[in-house]
C-alpha cells in the first residue's frame, strides 16, 4: 500500500497539522511516512498545502507531481490541484467557498462541510478533524486508535484535554462525508 496525498487550503485551516497528524497515524502502523509541507510568508490567510506520504515501502522521494488523494479546503487549491489527482484517484473537499465545483469524472469526488459542521460542533478548530473523519471514511487508510495516537503525539501536553474533542469531530466528519462522483 502507498498513499501519496495532497491537503491543501489557507494557512489557519490546519492543513499541515492535518498533515503532520496523519504522517504521525502512519508511523503508529508502522508505515513508512513523509510529510513535506510548503506555504507562503504570511501566518494566516496565506495559501499552505503539505504533501504526505504512506506506505508499506520505503519512499523513495517526498517530491510528487501527481497525487492517489487531494483534500481540498480553498478555491485556489482546487484550481491548482483538481487536475493533479491521478485517474481513479480520489478528490474530498469542503465546499464552502468554492465556487467552481470539480467535475472530472475519471476520479472518486467526495464533499465535506468542515466549516458548517464545526461550527455546530462550536468550535472553528475542529474543522481539520472533521475534514480528516471524512478522509478516513472514504480511505481507512489508518486506523482511529492510531489516529488518537498521533493527536497525542503532534500535540502538545497542554492541548491532550481537547482530544476527545477531535475524536468526536473525526466521528462527525466520518458520518457527514458525501459522495459526489465515483467510479
Amino acid at each position: 500500500m502507498t498513499e501519496e496525498i495532497i491537503i491543501a487550503g489557507f494557512g489557519g485551516q490546519g492543513v499541515l497539522s492535518m498533515g503532520k497528524i496523519l504522517a504521525y497515524s502512519g508511523i503508529m502502523q508502522n508505515q513508512e511516512v513523509s510529510w513535506m509541507p510548503s506555504y507562503g510568508p504570511e501566518m494566516r490567510g496565506g495559501t499552505a498545502n503539505v504533501t504526505v506520504i504512506l506506505s508499506d515501502d520505503r519512499i523513495s522521494s517526498p517530491v510528487l507531481k501527481k497525487f492517489d488523494t487531494a483534500i481540498i479546503l480553498n478555491q485556489q487549491s482546487m484550481d491548482k490541484f483538481v487536475n493533479e489527482v491521478k485517474p481513479g484517484g480520489t478528490l474530498l473537499y469542503d465546499p464552502n467557498g468554492i465556487t467552481h465545483h470539480p467535475e472530472r469524472k475519471d476520479i472518486n469526488i467526495y464533499r465535506i462541510p468542515g466549516a458548517a459542521l464545526a461550527a455546530e460542533l462550536g468550535n472553528p478548530q475542529t474543522f481539520n478533524m472533521i475534514i480528516m473523519g471524512g478522509f478516513l471514511k472514504v480511505k481507512p487508510i489508518v486506523l482511529l486508535e492510531n489516529v488518537k495516537k498521533g493527536l497525542e503525539k503532534s500535540l502538545p501536553e497542554r492541548h491532550h484535554k481537547l482530544i476527545p474533542l477531535n475524536i468526536e469531530a473525526i466521528q462527525k466528519g466520518s458520518d457527514s462525508v458525501e459522495t459526489v462522483h465515483t467510479l
